[in-house]
């Protein structure tokens, strides 16, 4: 798609990147196919071709309006629509682009305003997100059906034993990790399973993703500077040997640190050393719990949700649901696994109706083979979907534990 740049951005760098993606695009259509939102609107615009068309106008000059706007933040951002798409076209990025433009040119109506800044300025914050949930879980008896559905019940704690390491990785604690507790700590105790410690640095916090992918991209490039800042004495010495993310969505974006930060000539040459440091847990595990994982699992039937992150965020094949079958659990079968099941990041709560669809649809898939549980790699998409299930969400590492521990006794 030939893109002229308006002049007053020509020496933008983000935004001449932005052109060459757009510029990428032969208008083909088929990520129309893979497009949950478009599936369940049949809208053009709500497509990655009818979204990219909608950027296109904004780096040629016009101003942002209120449809830009509105189709734009229905994008899931799950970037399916990458995998099918036979020119390369990075659309995450551009989305990413686009949605910092509509920030910047419009002011949003004040409800919008007021709940995203309430997101911002509690799900990042591990001591404010904690405090929501306490009064949240004290006032759920009150609280309407579907805010009941969505306050996770407290998990009773399990005691981590400390065992020898003999290496030693850092981990990212997720900012809404109170709300699933148990699975910072299954980490740690499979971890040291294998002789191996994982380290919080004190100053590290939320990731950025949510910030940069609401369009507060200055917000979220602070924070992933700040996790630069609170990892790199560790990694400039030599004492760790990755940066362990146990929830899909923020190994993501840290593993995109180079990228984000590239411009930075302070920080780009770090970010890139940080981003290729950051591993999922089952890039270490799968070179390392062959010698005890084998059958723990005793034949339990578990259903397997890949989150977007997982399948789109990372370079590399990612063999937790090999793990789970060594490990002994059956794995049910899953109709359009690629699909997002609507979390999103902060989009259930910004989009609940389609995030509402789409989780319907993902449940039917994940339940259809009757599973037992529900394993899947990240935390949000975890809470969204057990607000719509009977069936236990974990965190796969949890069913590893589980297994271990039992073998243990």
């Amino acid at each position: 798609m030939h893109t002229r740049l308006a002049d007053a951005l020509q020496d933008s760098p983000e935004a001449l990147d932005a052109q060459a993606i757009v510029q990428r695009c032969v208008h083909c259509g088929f990520c129309l196919a893979t497009c949950p939102t478009y599936q369940l609107l049949g809208d053009e615009r709500d497509s990655p071709r009818g979204r990219i068309v909608l950027i296109q106008q904004l780096l040629e000059g016009e101003p942002a309006n209120a449809t830009t706007r509105t189709h734009l933040d229905r994008c899931l951002g799950c970037r399916a629509c990458e995998t099918t798409c036979p020119s390369g076209v990075r659309y995450g990025a551009l989305l990413d682009y686009g949605r910092g433009v509509v920030e910047r040119q419009m002011r949003r109506p004040l409800h919008q305003r007021v709940l995203r800044a309430a997101l911002l300025r509690i799900v990042p914050s591990r001591a404010r997100f904690d405090r929501l949930l306490r009064l949240g879980r004290a006032l759920r008896p009150w609280l309407p059906a579907a805010l009941r559905a969505r306050i996770p019940a407290p998990a009773p704690a399990v005691a981590t034993v400390p065992e020898p390491a003999t290496r030693r990785m850092l981990v990212l604690d997720a900012c809404a990790e109170s709300a699933t507790p148990n699975t910072q700590a299954a980490l740690r105790r499979v971890f040291a399973r294998c002789g191996i410690a994982l380290e919080s640095a004190a100053a590290a916090g939320c990731c950025g993703a949510l910030a940069h992918h609401l369009g507060r991209h200055d917000d979220g490039l602070a924070a992933m500077r700040r996790n630069v800042d609170a990892w790199w004495p560790r990694v400039e010495s030599g004492e760790i040997e990755a940066i362990v993310v146990a929830a899909s969505g923020c190994g993501a974006t840290v593993r995109d640190y180079g990228h984000l930060l590239r411009h930075d000539a302070g920080y780009a040459a770090k970010a890139q050393r940080i981003a290729a440091l950051a591993r999922d847990p089952a890039e270490i595990l799968a070179a390392q719990a062959h010698d005890w994982i084998g059958g723990l699992g005793r034949g339990r039937r578990v259903a397997f949700h890949a989150p977007c992150s997982l399948q789109r965020g990372a370079p590399r094949h990612l063999p937790a649901q090999t793990l789970l079958r060594e490990a002994g659990y059956e794995l049910t079968p899953v109709a359009d696994a690629h699909l997002c099941c609507g979390s999103a990041g902060s989009y259930s709560i910004l989009q609940p109706e389609l995030a509402d669809a789409l989780r319907e649809r993902k449940l039917a898939a994940l339940e259809a083979g009757a599973p037992e549980l529900i394993a899947t790699a990240n935390i949000g998409c975890q809470l969204h979907l057990a607000a719509g299930s009977a069936r236990p969400l974990r965190h796969w590492i949890e069913l590893l534990d589980e297994a271990s521990m039992r073998q243990a006794r």
